[in-house]
């Protein structure tokens, strides 16, 4: 994944996900170039080793660029180094890498679980999620972290500006991967899900 604060929700979330079965390690990289520099000889490397019950996440930012194009960067990073993306792979077959966005900030997904992030910040206003512009978390207009800096600041919280990795501990302790309203969100926990099911086959 591309940096810190994701991480740190993951951290999080990951063993509310995974089964006690099913180990993972986290690697962040210093923000998306960085991740999209490095990512091909790592991978490249991965792949005159990886067993075969490994799997490989990429976890990136959309950050407002065209998903589809990110995506498939992503794809053909993956398929130069010789490995199976699931998008790539044949139907009921096997994949070693999943390429997923987060559409458009990791602070998307904590709109999407509003309950959490009135748990960690319990002055936050009740009615957050029926309010118009957070109503789709991956539409909210003009960023979401500084949608987020806005609502937390108006509720008395993060008076100096967003730390955005205590923002992610604080409201991903909280999160429920199972009814989170992101619809990036949803495509990443399922993609996990199909990781989980591929393994105990």
């Amino acid at each position: 994944m591309e940096e810190a604060s994701l991480e740190s929700a993951l951290t999080q979330l990951l063993p509310k996900i995974l089964p006690s079965t099913v180990s993972s390690k986290i690697h962040a990289f210093r923000g998306k170039p960085d991740l999209l520099a490095k990512v091909p000889n790592r991978l490249k490397g991965y792949q005159a080793w990886l067993p075969p019950d490994w799997k490989i996440v990429i976890l990136i930012d959309e950050d407002r660029e065209d998903c589809l194009k990110l995506k498939k960067q992503l794809e053909d990073i993956a398929i130069l180094a010789g490995l199976i993306t699931k998008s790539s792979c044949q139907k009921d077959k096997s994949f070693q890498v999943l390429n997923r966005i987060v559409v458009e900030e990791l602070e998307a997904w904590f709109f999407g679980d509003v309950p959490a992030i009135r748990q960690a910040y319990p002055k936050v206003s009740a009615n957050l999620a029926n309010q118009q512009p957070y109503r789709d978390p991956d539409a909210i207009k003009g960023g979401t972290w500084e949608a987020l800096e806005r609502v937390l600041k108006k509720a008395g919280y993060h008076p100096g500006g967003l730390e955005k990795y205590k923002a992610s501990s604080e409201i991903s302790k909280y999160m429920n991967p199972k009814s989170n309203r992101s619809k990036s969100f949803k495509v990443f926990y399922q993609g996990l899900l199909e990781i989980i099911n591929s393994k105990q086959v």
